[in-house]
C-alpha cells in the first residue's frame, strides 16, 4: 500500500517495533490530554485563502540563525534512534542534509556528536540537557562545537522527568546493545534496569533539577555557539528567555511528555511571538503532521517547525528512505498550502491567512435599512 501522508508511518512502526519501543515513542504524560490536544488544536485554525494571485513560482527557502534552508520543516531532537532502525540518527542526518534542512541531535542519541558529523555537510543543532556534573557538559559542548554543530537547542522543561505510564508499564530501559554514545566514556551510557521507568532513574540519578536562568547565562561563557531555549510556553518566560541572552525559543511541550494539562503548543505560540516582539526568532514543535499545520504555525509567527515522531516512525518503517519522504511529503504539501492560500513565499503568509477559534468573531454591520 502506497503511504500518502506523514501519520500513516505510526501504524507501520507500530507492527514492526517491540511493544517497549513504540510505546516509548508513541506515548505521552498522564492522561496523555496533551498528546491528542497537539494534534486537535490544529483543527481549530482554518484557513482564509486569498485567490487569483500569480502562484506559478513558490519560494519556501527562509533562514535559521543566518543559515539557509531549503524549508521551514526541521528535525527535531527525539533519542536513541537506533531501536528505531540499525542506521538511527546516521540515516536521519542524510535524510536531513540532502533535503537542505537542519536536524537537531539529542543528547540522548545512541550515535555521537562525532558519529553523525561524519555523515558529511549538514546544518545541524545540538540539544543538550543538563547534567549535575558540568564539566560532563561543557565537555560535551565542545565536542558538539568541534563536530561542526551551528547552536544548541537547551531543553529547560525536564527537571525531571514526566510520568509516562507506558514506560512504567514496560519497564521500560535501553536495549542491552545500544548505549548513550555521546556519554559512552563517561560511564553515563548505560541504563540500569529500574522497578518503574529506566529512563525516569537515570534522570533522576544524573540531570539537574536546580537548572535555572543563571544558566543559561553560564552556558554562554562555555560557548558560542548561539543557545536556543526549548520547552517555553508562556510570555513571562520568553522575556527571561530573552534578558538571558538566548537567541531564540523553541516552543515546546516536550511532545506532551511532560506536563500533562498544558496547552498544544501551537496554542501557546502566538503569546510567545507577542512576547518575543520580533527580537528573537520563535519556532514550535509538537503535533506538526501536514503542511497545512506548517503553514498555520508560521501564519501565527513561528520562524519554522521541528518534526519529532513523525521521524522516528518513517525511520522504523523504511529508513532512511522513510524519513526522506516524511519531508517531502510535508514540503510538497506545505507548497501546495501555499499555493492555494496565494502567498508566493514564507514573508507572504501573515496572520490574516487564517482565522482561529479565539480570534474575536467580526462584529456584524447592523443591515442598512
Amino acid at each position: 500500500m502506497e503511504i500518502t501522508n506523514v501519520s500513516e508511518y505510526e501504524a507501520i512502526a507500530k507492527q514492526k517495533l517491540p511493544k517497549m519501543v513504540f510505546d516509548y515513542y508513541a506515548s505521552g504524560a498522564e492522561d496523555q490530554w496533551t498528546l491528542a490536544e497537539n494534534r486537535n488544536a490544529f483543527s481549530r485554525i482554518l484557513f482564509r485563502p486569498r485567490i487569483l494571485i500569480d502562484v506559478s513560482k513558490i519560494d519556501m527557502t527562509t533562514t535559521v540563525l543566518g543559515f539557509k534552508i531549503s524549508m521551514p520543516i526541521m528535525i527535531a531532537p527525539t533519542a536513541m534512534q537506533k531501536m528505531a532502525h540499525p542506521e538511527g540518527e546516521y540515516a536521519t542526518a542524510r535524510a536531513a542534509s540532502s533535503a537542505g534542512t537542519i536536524m537537531t541531535l539529542s543528547s540522548w542519541a545512541t550515535s555521537s556528536v562525532e558519529e553523525v558529523a561524519s555523515t558529511g555537510p549538514g546544518i545541524r543543532f545540538f540539544q543538550l540537557y543538563v547534567y549535575k556534573d558540568r564539566n560532563v557538559v561543557a565537555q560535551l559542548v565542545r565536542r558538539a562545537e568541534r563536530a561542526g554543530f551551528k547552536a544548541i537547542a537547551l531543553t529547560v522543561d525536564t527537571p525531571r522527568l514526566g510520568r509516562r505510564e507506558a514506560d512504567i508499564k514496560n519497564r521500560f530501559t535501553l536495549p542491552p546493545f545500544l548505549t548513550l554514545k555521546n556519554f559512552e566514556g563517561l560511564e553515563l551510557g548505560k541504563m540500569n534496569e529500574a522497578s518503574d521507568s529506566g529512563l525516569a532513574s537515570y534522570v533522576a540519578g544524573q540531570i539537574d533539577r536546580s537548572l535555572s536562568w543563571k544558566d543559561v547565562k553560564w552556558l554562554q561563557t562555555i560557548t558560542t555557539l548561539p543557545i536556543l531555549v526549548k520547552g517555553v510556553l508562556t510570555a513571562e518566560d520568553t522575556r527571561l528567555a530573552i534578558q538571558c541572552g538566548a537567541a531564540g525559543i523553541i516552543v515546546s511541550n516536550h511532545g506532551a511528555r511532560q506536563l500533562d494539562y498544558v496547552p498544544a503548543t501551537i496554542m501557546a505560540l502566538e503569546e510567545v511571538v507577542k512576547a518575543a516582539q520580533g527580537r528573537v526568532p520563535v519556532f514550535v514543535d509538537g503535533g506538526v503532521r501536514r503542511g497545512t499545520d506548517v503553514f498555520k504555525a508560521l501564519a501565527l509567527g513561528a520562524s519554522g517547525i521541528f518534526i519529532g515522531r513523525p521521524v522516528v516512525f518513517s525511520l522504523a518503517a523504511e529508513g532512511e528512505a522513510g524519513v526522506r519522504k516524511v519531508l517531502q511529503m510535508l514540503r510538497d504539501e506545505f507548497e501546495l498550502t501555499m499555493a492555494l492560500s496565494g502567498c508566493r513565499s514564507i514573508q507572504e503568509i501573515t496572520r490574516n491567512h487564517i482565522v482561529t477559534d479565539w480570534d474575536v468573531p467580526h462584529p456584524r454591520r447592523a443591515p442598512r435599512l
